[in-house]
């Protein structure tokens, strides 16, 4: 099921339906959409993959924060460290506020 509801509005339902599976809920925690990517076997040789912000980003090497669920200081440090491991990345900003 794909919702296309902002992931603020996703999270509660999202972690009532993940509360069985912890390692799926961190994914929902992180400081940048491009991280928030869980992959997983199940006993069928199944893989099932969970990316609520889709995998586009991830192929493509671009780097978007996550405003809802991490501080900006946070963002940036882990931005600037993952920039200098991989220079092709490309790092959005923060989004500024009104």
């Amino acid at each position: 099921m794909i919702s296309r509801l902002p992931l603020d509005e996703q999270l509660p339902a999202l972690r009532t339906t993940l509360s069985h599976n912890p390692t799926l809920l961190t994914v929902l925690d992180r400081a940048a959409t491009t991280c928030c990517l869980g992959i997983r076997l199940d006993p069928h040789d199944h893989w099932h993959v969970y990316a609520p912000h889709g995998l586009a980003d991830i192929f493509n090497l671009v780097l978007r924060p996550n405003p809802v669920l991490a501080p900006r200081e946070v963002y940036e440090t882990k931005a600037e460290r993952w920039q200098r491991q991989w220079p092709e990345l490309r790092v959005l900003g923060w989004p500024e506020t009104n």
